[in-house]
């Protein structure tokens, strides 16, 4: 029987092409499904699914289903109660998008630390003056401390860059073990309220799952230093955004940058738009002309790796949600 490979994400026009050169030996039918409608039309016939979100329903529906792969690396959209124990492998795309958000990371870091949303501001007034206020202290990130959470592909791309930069990098992971160069302190999650007194940033770069939801609160937060900057590039729901708020009010930290929020998109009533200490980019950190060629890649990478009967790269525990 030929196998059906459902791609349910716009990958570019030359993709099917792509899939159908990657595999010259292998009867397979590539199905482009641009919508709901089309998916669901040729899901029984699905060998692998390729996409972001899928519903219980629609993985029930895929009855020849032996392999997910998520275009994303986080896989809170897939139904984590319906695969469970259902033999369906999934895969995800870690790893390709971490140049641009840890590159995101630094340019928040680099603006709090140079001043450039008041310098934007004042830019705006055409003031030149205004850097002679004695609450304007620029600091450098060479010697800065900063707490990275959650020390996957991305935490230690993050983790790389700030040691390159002269930064104390503080390391916070589920299971902790020898640490490279890069990183001079590693624990477990216990550790973090030791780290967070020392930091003068704390990057959070957690996928969500249950143990992560809201696992950054109001405890935490009081336990950071008034001149620290906390940054979210994981997912909006490990943090207690409402915590979050209360913080930066009452000044136990200085301000935060976050690419990701609790809900996207952020409600325009949200207290943080107004804020002059938080800086929110629409969760595009991800972005970059490079990206889905190395999305792309990754898949194509795996899908030989299926069809030769080996090992997939790539293996979510879907059980822990990561």
């Amino acid at each position: 029987m030929t196998d059906m490979i459902v791609i349910a994400h716009d990958l570019g026009d030359s993709f099917e092409r792509q899939i159908v050169e990657s595999l010259p030996n292998a009867d397979i039918e590539v199905a482009i499904a641009s919508d709901d409608e089309m998916l669901n039309g040729v899901l029984p016939q699905a060998r692998v699914l390729v996409g972001i979100r899928f519903t219980e329903r629609q993985i029930a529906q895929a009855r020849r289903l032996e392999w997910i792969h998520s275009l994303s690396a986080g896989v809170e959209r897939l139904p984590h109660a319906s695969l469970a124990g259902s033999g369906i492998t999934v895969t995800n795309a870690s790893g390709a998008h971490i140049s641009p958000i840890s590159e995101h990371v630094l340019a928040f870091m680099l603006c709090f630390a140079r001043g450039l949303p008041e310098a934007f501001r004042q830019q705006r007034k055409k003031d030149w003056g205004w850097v002679q206020n004695d609450y304007f202290s620029p600091f450098l990130l060479e010697g800065a401390t900063v707490t990275v959470i959650g020390l996957g592909n991305l935490g230690n791309a993050v983790a790389i860059k700030a040691h390159c930069l002269g930064m104390k990098v503080l390391g916070v992971r589920l299971r902790p073990s020898a640490y490279p160069v890069y990183i001079d302190d590693l624990g477990g999650p216990g550790r973090l309220k030791d780290f967070l007194p020392e930091s003068d940033f704390v990057v959070n770069t957690l996928p969500l799952t249950k143990l992560t939801t809201q696992v950054i609160g109001d405890e935490e937060f009081q336990l950071m230093r008034p001149s620290a900057y906390f940054i979210n590039v994981g997912r909006g729901r490990t943090v207690d955004q409402e915590a979050l708020i209360e913080a930066l009010n009452n000044g136990s930290i200085a301000g935060a940058g976050l690419d990701v929020t609790d809900p996207e998109p952020l409600p325009k009533d949200s207290a943080l738009w107004d804020m002059e200490q938080v800086l929110i980019t629409p969760h595009y950190s991800a972005q970059a002309p490079i990206v889905m060629d190395r999305v792309r890649q990754l898949f194509l990478e795996n899908l030989v790796r299926f069809y030769d009967g080996r090992p997939l790269a790539n293996v979510v525990d879907i059980s822990a949600g990561y």
